[in-house]
């Protein structure tokens, strides 16, 4: 007999707190809000908050469709993703990209023998999008550019169409919907912001002392860098506009890896941990040519270097730029 499912946890209450996490949202299975607000969501993102999304799937209906032969391993699956890069788009669009992660088969280990970064991306809304970055050998040979529709498969019934890009490329990614059993979105939403400047390092909020003071203390240092993917095109996904016929504004967040506070020319610079740029849309979205992933090395004064991987050659290049930017520390 087939293992019987464990029943759900119950459900945690909106702002209810666990060593700093709170629930900020909550959908249930057809992605309608449970709990909380997806305007709160957005207002944490904004205020530089962490965020983790709590997901319930079943096994044998997600991970092994129609089971793997051993009834023990059927049942539910509480799932926790920890998002080290978040972006706000508009100022109420929320999305979120694993920026460290391999392809998995929970709990049998990798999913496939080829090394790949696997970039997820949730939203707010509970729409799921998925891009890969191949590290191995690639017999190459197919060119970027090629999008197709494939209908639900029949073993998976919770499963949407999925919209597949650049399949056989070193950077494919697709776009869906898998009805988990519940989405809840968790915030750690302990951040000060210290300092905010515009492109030319002008001062719009707090003070560069501030910056310097968090810096002595230890703490940890974050970043809101804006319009960080301005010059992604938004290809087939589509991008909306701000109303004057520019891309949507947008935000992405990063704790920041090094960053060096030089006394003499009072100027903090710092580098991001590695971060996918992703075309500003509603909703977030992959499609051919929309992404790729970058570090990025900021200075206070607005100049910033993007080291820049390109994931249909996989070659560098680096892009001097400036960004307006919110600094913050915890």
């Amino acid at each position: 007999m087939p293992a019987a499912h464990s029943e759900p946890a119950e459900p945690a209450k909106h702002g209810e707190s666990g060593a700093g996490w709170s629930l900020a949202l909550e959908l249930g299975p057809d992605r309608s809000v449970v709990a909380g607000s997806k305007a709160g969501l957005a207002a944490a993102i904004k205020r530089g908050a962490d965020l983790r999304v709590y997901t319930e799937f079943v096994f044998e209906e997600h991970i092994v469709p129609g089971g793997n032969g051993d009834p023990s391993m059927d049942g539910l699956i509480r799932e926790v993703i920890d998002f080290r890069e978040t972006i706000l788009v508009d100022d109420r669009h929320v999305g979120a990209v694993t920026t460290l992660r391999q392809p998995l088969e929970p709990p049998f280990g990798f999913n496939g023998p080829d090394p790949k970064l696997s970039f997820f991306m949730y939203t707010g809304d509970g729409e799921q999008a998925h891009a890969s970055l191949v590290l191995g050998d690639h017999a190459g040979g197919v060119e970027p550019g090629e999008r197709r529709v494939l209908p639900p498969p029949a073993d998976m019934p919770k499963m949407s169409a999925e919209e597949y890009h650049d399949f056989g490329t070193t950077g494919p990614s697709r776009n869906f919907v898998y009805d988990m059993e519940r989405y809840r979105y968790f915030v750690r939403d302990e951040w000060d912001e210290v300092l905010a400047h515009d492109e030319r390092g002008g001062v719009v909020h707090g003070s560069f002392d501030e910056l310097e003071a968090a810096q002595v203390a230890g703490r940890e240092i974050r970043v809101g860098i804006a319009d960080l993917a301005r010059g992604l095109s938004a290809g087939s996904a589509g991008g909306g506009s701000d109303g004057a016929g520019g891309p949507l504004r947008h935000e992405v967040f990063s704790n920041v890896g090094s960053g060096f506070l030089h006394t003499g020319p009072r100027l903090y610079a710092a580098l991001t941990h590695p971060l996918v740029r992703v075309a500003p849309a509603v909703p977030l979205r992959y499609a051919s040519g929309n992404w790729d992933v970058a570090w990025v090395f900021l200075r206070t004064d607005g100049l910033a270097r993007v080291r820049r991987l390109d994931p249909y050659t996989r070659r560098w290049d680096d892009r001097d730029e400036r960004f307006a930017c919110r600094w913050f520390a915890r």
